[in-house]
């Protein structure tokens, strides 16, 4: 991982082309006005998947979940 320093105008300029190469390469770009440093933009760990992860703790054939009763999805 590098970290480029990069000016505001050329960062306003080329902002969304600089996002991308964050993402995609996991760069940090240093924002500077007039020499000095302003902002530094850093890459996002992955988000962790949650896929998998809820666990039904009610018995599935217990009668709270069922009202016996027709349901119509159209009415």
């Amino acid at each position: 991982m590098t970290e480029t320093h990069v000016q505001a105008s050329v960062f306003k300029a080329r902002c969304l082309a600089i996002l991308d190469e964050v993402a995609d390469s996991h760069n940090t770009f240093i924002v500077t006005k007039n020499g000095r440093p302003v902002a530094k933009l850093v890459p996002l760990d992955a988000p962790a998947t949650t896929l998998g992860t809820v666990t039904l703790l009610a018995d599935a054939d217990a009668d709270y979940f069922s009202t016996n009763e027709e349901w119509n999805a159209e009415a």
